[in-house]
C-alpha cells in the first residue's frame, strides 16, 4: 500500500546510498582537484550500487519497472536488461571507457527514464519506485524525477567538459 504522505522515513535508504556515494565523490574531486573525476565517480558508484540492487531482485524490479518506463512498457526483455545497462554504465564511467558514448548512452536512457516517472507523478499515480530494485520499498516522487535529471544533467556537463 503506498501512502498519501510521506516522511522523510520513507525514503531513507534512498538518502543513505545517494549520501555514500556524494561522500566517495567529493572525496575524489578534493583529491584529484578535478570536477569531471568527481564526476565520473558519482556516475560510477550510481550506477554500480543501484544496477547491483536491480539485480538482487531481478525478476521483481523488471515487473514493477515494466509500470512506469516508456521501454520497459513495451519490452520485458529491456526491464530485465535494464540494471545490466545500468552496471554497464557503472564499469564505463570507472574504467573511462568511450567518455562521450557512454554520455550519450546515459542521457538517453536516463532521459526516457525521467520522461516515464514525470509522467506517473502528473497523472498522481501513486507507485513504488524501482530506483532501488525492490529491495527498498521507495515512493516514486519528485524525487525520482530529479534523480533521472540529474544523472542527464551530469551527462550533458561531462561530455561538454570532453568537447
Amino acid at each position: 500500500m503506498i501512502k498519501e504522505k510521506y516522511t522523510i522515513s520513507d525514503f531513507l535508504p534512498l538518502i543513505i546510498i545517494f549520501g555514500l556515494i556524494l561522500i566517495v565523490s567529493f572525496s575524489a574531486l578534493f583529491i584529484s582537484g578535478s570536477t569531471l573525476w568527481g564526476m565520473k565517480v558519482f556516475m560510477a558508484g550510481f550506477f554500480l550500487v543501484f544496477g547491483g540492487l536491480k539485480v538482487l531482485k531481478l525478476k521483481s524490479f523488471a515487473e514493477a519497472y515494466q509500470m512506469y518506463d516508456l521501454v520497459a512498457k513495451r519490452s520485458l526483455t529491456y526491464a530485465y536488461l535494464y540494471p545490466f545497462i545500468e552496471i554497464g554504465l557503472g564499469l564505463s564511467f570507472l574504467f573511462f571507457y568511450d567518455p562521450i558514448l557512454t554520455n550519450l548512452i546515459t542521457i538517453l536512457v536516463m532521459g526516457v527514464g525521467a520522461i516515464g516517472v514525470y509522467l506517473k507523478i502528473q497523472k498522481k499515480e501513486k507507485i513504488l519506485c524501482a530506483c532501488l530494485g525492490t529491495v527498498f520499498k521507495v515512493p516514486m516522487t519528485w524525487v525520482t524525477f530529479f534523480e533521472d535529471v540529474l544523472m542527464v544533467g551530469m551527462a550533458i556537463a561531462m561530455m561538454a567538459m570532453y568537447l
